[in-house]
């Protein structure tokens, strides 16, 4: 798994990619820097994860525990671009925890009504 962050006003953005099977180091940075957005105040938390190629339950559990995170940090997290998963998130019923949209436009957009 890869990962890249940028900074959209409030907004801070996750850009997934790769396969999402294995517990990785970058697993570790990724959640610690979701804890460096918040210390900012930056609550607002997008994941994109259009570049997902595959995502196991390892991968499932990496998206739970950044949701708790950032949930108990006064923030919100949503999803963007599950098309890839979105059977597996359906699956495990996921769908009811988190919320997603198609794009990544959307999903910025889920913030400006909020």
């Amino acid at each position: 798994m890869k990962y890249k962050d940028t900074l959209e006003g409030d907004i801070a953005i996750f850009e997934i990619a790769g396969k999402v099977l294995n517990y990785e180091e970058s697993f570790t940075l990724f959640h610690g820097q979701i804890h460096q957005y918040l210390n900012l105040n930056k609550k607002q938390v997008i994941v994109d994860l259009r570049k997902v190629e595959l995502m196991g339950s390892v991968g499932l559990g990496m998206l739970i525990s950044v949701l708790t995170t950032v949930q108990k940090g006064g923030g919100r997290l949503v999803l963007a671009n599950i098309t890839r998963i979105q059977n597996l998130i359906a699956m495990t019923r996921l769908n009811l925890i988190f919320d997603s949209y198609d794009s990544l436009e959307e999903a910025v957009a889920s913030f400006e009504n909020k």
